[in-house]
């Protein structure tokens, strides 16, 4: 088997994770991230960088599944 399949075959299995994780992560946030001593700035804020940094995982498993042929 050529090393560029498996590449291929392992990052779009990881993009496809990563997208079923962000689906569940969105789904359930409120009850995921919930804390007693928390102000809505701050949960605000907890929730952007968790978006932020989702989006990331997302640009860089789909740059290597789908521009890595």
């Amino acid at each position: 088997m050529n090393v560029d399949v498996v590449v291929h075959v392992v990052f779009s299995a990881l993009f496809v994770g990563t997208l079923a994780g962000g689906y569940f992560l969105f789904k359930h946030m409120d009850r995921l991230l919930a804390h007693p001593n928390e102000n809505a700035g701050s949960r605000g804020l907890n929730k952007i960088q968790i978006i932020v940094i989702w989006l990331h995982a997302v640009a860089l498993t789909g740059a290597f599944a789908l521009l890595l042929h």
